[in-house]
């Protein structure tokens, strides 16, 4: 088996993360511990992280340290678990690599990749029992199946895509990832096959694991979970993700819809470390190609001060 998952802008993240080596950290998609192991490295005795996966395979990668805890379920649950650690006082950073790790990628029978044949599942949580790629593909209708593509993958020939699908499933249903492929070989460009693929690939993925929704309800959870002056780190790794962690931390909601205070200033709960999202540099590119997409947004939780009437009000 090839490495689980190299972490991707590591030293950026981590060091952007921490202020407090004895302070509490989350790592959100614990995935290979990669992460997690730097994080580990830089805290004191009495520093503590917790990571969540809901991975089952991730559980493997876990190190054996007394101050980290692997917690195995969605990041978007985050709030609930920290609170139910003790943590109700808010916790010093979270860190969230948003990308599948090399591991899901590199085994066939999850069925994330074009490259292998497989059964068309593309579930996180592979034991979930949830609804899989194949589901998708065999039950949505070709109204539906064309939105999924065009919005989370922003796929150009979506619809005619979609019509294939519909009409490949008629005869029997495409329960593998050749089964997939041939039934829309004719929409896909011979010279752009594989990008094309990825593409349609990414936005079954992210309709099956519910991805965007995690994403949002992840963002307000992290938010409400640190303390003032905490700090969160995402790394995303296609515009949908990063426009999401963007409008979160310019106005408080993944829309972008600013809702001010009576002063004028943006009622949000976090705001922007670096103005610009901090990239991976051409060496790290050149050692990981999966490294080549990515973006990292820092953002740190805004304190509060108590106004003249005593009430608190957050600092600007």
């Amino acid at each position: 088996m090839s490495e689980y998952h190299i972490p991707v802008l590591l030293q950026e993240s981590v060091s952007a993360l921490l202020t407090d080596p004895a302070g509490v950290y989350a790592d959100a998609t614990f995935g290979g511990g990669g992460h997690s192991r730097e994080i580990l490295s830089r805290l004191s005795a009495e520093g503590r992280l917790i990571a969540f996966d809901r991975d089952a395979d991730a559980r493997e990668n876990a190190p054996e340290d007394s101050r980290f805890t692997l917690i195995r379920n969605n990041f978007r649950f985050i709030r609930n678990f920290l609170l139910l650690e003790g943590y109700r006082d808010g916790i010093d950073g979270i860190l969230a690599d948003l990308g599948v790790s090399s591991h899901q990628f590199d085994t066939p029978d999850r069925g994330f990749s074009f490259r292998y044949e497989a059964r068309l599942d593309m579930r996180m949580d592979a034991g979930s029992g949830t609804e899989t790629a194949a589901d998708v593909v065999n039950g949505r209708s070709e109204q539906e199946l064309e939105k999924i593509f065009r919005t989370y993958g922003e796929v150009t020939d979506s619809r005619r895509i979609a019509r294939l699908i519909c009409k490949a499933r008629e005869a029997s249903p495409i329960l593998t990832t050749t089964g997939l492929e041939s039934a829309i070989a004719q929409a896909l460009p011979q010279n752009a096959r594989h990008k094309a693929l990825a593409k349609i690939y990414q936005a079954l993925r992210i309709e099956v694991n519910q991805e965007m929704r995690s994403l949002e309800k992840f963002l307000c959870g992290a938010a409400e979970s640190l303390r003032p002056g905490g700090r969160l780190a995402v790394i995303t790794y296609h515009s949908l993700e990063d426009r999401m962690v963007k409008n979160f931390i310019r106005c408080g909601n993944v829309d972008g819809n600013e809702e001010k205070d009576i002063y004028g200033n943006v009622k949000a709960p976090l705001r922007a470390v670096t103005r610009k999202p901090v990239l991976p540099q051409e060496e790290e590119i050149g050692r990981n190609t999966r490294a080549r997409s990515a973006k990292l947004r820092v953002a740190e939780k805004i304190g509060a001060t108590k106004d003249d009437n005593g009430e608190m009000t957050p600092e600007v």
